[in-house]
């Protein structure tokens, strides 16, 4: 089964719980994965974005982390080693201090059911610019 194919049955899975009214978490290993793939994916593109430089962490409580900038040269993503640090090779990506900036901090799950729109972000641990990861949300790059 196909990486993309593996986290659309899991969300799904995961909307079906909804309905008997006990949702599960996501297994640790396949919301890491899904986290990955949806920043790497979902939202990476060549877009200008249209609000301006900025930069939104997600950190794993299983103690991976993402930083997505966002740009006038669109929206990439890349891994950070932890929760307040940053690799060397990363450095380019680092907001710089006009850049708006925001963090979001939760199990693997959360982020992902998140991502997807199931749960709301105040679920998670926040910092920073909350209108950043709303703008996000609404963005479409291609419109």
């Amino acid at each position: 089964m196909a990486r993309h194919q593996l986290q659309q049955m899991v969300v799904h899975t995961y909307d079906a719980q909804i309905t008997t009214g006990a949702p599960q978490p996501l297994p640790d290993e396949v919301a890491l994965d899904g986290v990955d793939e949806f920043l790497s994916t979902c939202v990476a593109t060549t877009s200008a974005c249209p609000h301006g430089p900025a930069a939104i962490d997600f950190h794993a409580s299983e103690g991976r982390s993402w930083r997505l900038s966002l740009s006038a040269d669109g929206a990439r993503t890349a891994r950070l080693p932890g929760p307040g640090t940053m690799p060397v090779a990363a450095a380019d990506r680092a907001p710089d201090a006009a850049a708006a900036f925001f963090s979001a901090q939760g199990t693997a799950s959360e982020l992902v059911l998140i991502l997807h729109n199931r749960i709301p972000v105040h679920s998670l641990k926040l910092d920073g610019d909350r209108r950043l990861f709303e703008q996000l949300s609404a963005w479409d790059p291609d419109e």
